[in-house]
Formats: structure tokens, sequence, C-alpha cells
């Protein structure tokens, strides 16, 4: 390849689209939600599936909760209380799919509602 072909690569629009923060993070809860949905609907052959998929929610879910816990945080008080109680849940009922107890649609359905709310521009849990 010659210096004008590799000049001409550099400068062409190869680059993945610019994401806003908003973006990034629907973008995280839907492939999230994509996994634990797809396990879930394996049932007991998708254990291993879901429980990797749960794993990556509570991580998420604890990211969350520490990141409206900050007093930084520039989300209304309100809506900041509500996402960290939605954190809570969010672990108390994992353990509960872990242990066969419950399954993993509330998981899922409160994804799915802070997917609407990123995707609108104004997440409402």
């Amino acid at each position: 390849m010659n210096a004008q072909n590799l000049a001409r690569q550099a400068y062409t629009n190869q680059a993945a689209p610019i994401r806003t923060t908003r973006g990034t993070e629907y973008e995280v809860f839907a492939k999230i939600t994509h996994r634990l949905n797809a396990a879930a609907r394996k049932g007991k052959m998708g254990f291993p599936a879901l429980a990797s998929a749960i794993h990556d929610n509570r991580k998420l879910w604890t990211m969350l909760a520490a990141d409206v816990a900050d007093d930084d945080n520039g989300l209304p008080n309100d809506l900041r209380a509500r996402i960290f109680y939605l954190a809570e849940f969010t672990q108390v009922h994992s353990r509960k799919v872990l242990k066969s107890e419950a399954s993993a649609a509330a998981l899922i359905e409160i994804n799915a509602a802070m997917m609407r709310g990123l995707r609108s521009g104004s997440v409402q849990p």
C-alpha cells in the first residue's frame, strides 16, 4: 500500500459514531437486558448465562447507586432516590433469582423502564 492510500484511509470516516453519555448508558442497559432475557427464556439450561448476565447487571446497578449517591450528581434528589432504591431492589431480587426463588422478569422490566427513560431523554424509573 502506498502513502497516498494510507493517507486516504486515515482521513475516511471509519470511526464509530460519537455517543453521548446517555447513549452509552442505554447501550449498556440494552446489552445486559438482552442477555438477561435470552438466558431466562432458556430455562434451567440457560442458568450459567443468566448468572453471568445477573452479575453484570448487579455491577451496572452498583455503579448507578454510587453515582446517584454522590453529592455532585446533578439529577433531582427525587430521581436520585428512586434510582438508588431500584439499585437496592435489583441486588435483593438478583439473589432470589440466583437461588431459583424468583424469575428474572422484574430485572428485565426495570432495565427496560430505564432504557425507555434514557431513550426519551428523561430517566423516570
